[in-house]
């Protein structure tokens, strides 16, 4: 569909490629115990990461800042959980997370095998709303660095997706025009609709399990990309 018109793909890279959900559990498995919050992880999961995903939606739309992000997403959980934990620990929980995020490095399945499938053909890129030192540290760490060109995360844009000022610098940056450009991420939101307002083509990789929709095609498995590529 793309393969005569695209020269440039630009990955999300949480939820996309690097597997989110699965490195932070096991991130939170290990710094639980080590703080002594009395709650099993599984407790933990269910509560936190729908709360993590509203307060990201909340960071993406500028109404609370990185710090509020990092502390809320933990104070509410364990407010919700019952449990009476005090902002000291709160905060070292929060640093630990940051800390040790980025040495769990599952990717996607067929991850490696979609990039090396597009790497002689493509200009590989990211575009990620993720925080830079961490973001860096999940590319380095999971030995997919060399894959990409160019690599575009929201404190660099100073805004985030979907604003489409983080797409033009993207394109720039690239030095691609946008309808040789092809976005790939999770969030119809962040990622599809954000894209397109800045007039790049759009993939949407359904991490979440979401109802189809119009605005472009979605695929379950990375490797569905060959389909388009």
């Amino acid at each position: 569909m793309f393969k005569n018109i695209v020269t440039d793909v630009f990955f999300d890279l949480d939820h996309t490629l690097w597997d989110f959900e699965k490195n932070s559990a096991l991130t939170f498995e290990k710094i639980l115990v080590t703080h002594d919050v009395p709650v099993s992880l599984e407790d933990f999961l269910e509560v936190y990461v729908p709360n993590n995903l509203v307060f990201w939606r909340l960071f993406r739309e500028e109404k609370i800042s990185k710090t509020a992000l990092r502390y809320q997403r933990l104070k509410t959980t364990f407010d919700t959980l019952g449990l009476e934990v005090s902002d000291a620990v709160i905060n070292s929980l929060s640093d630990a997370y940051i800390a040790n995020l980025a040495t769990y490095n599952h990717l996607f399945p067929n991850a490696i095998a979609i990039l090396d499938y597009l790497k002689p053909k493509y200009n590989l890129h990211i575009i990620t709303n993720g925080f830079q030192e961490v973001q860096n540290k999940k590319i380095r760490n999971s030995n997919i660095a060399p894959y990409f060109h160019q690599v575009i995360n929201s404190e660099m844009a100073g805004v985030k997706k979907p604003n489409p000022i983080i797409f033009d610098l993207a394109l720039e940056m690239a030095n691609v025009p946008a309808e040789k450009a092809l976005m790939i991420g999770d969030s119809l939101e962040a990622d599809i609709l954000g894209a397109q307002a800045a007039g790049l083509n759009a993939l949407h990789f359904n991490a979440h399990n979401e109802q189809k929709h119009e605005y472009c095609d979605m695929i379950t498995d990375l490797s569905e990309i060959k389909l388009y590529l």
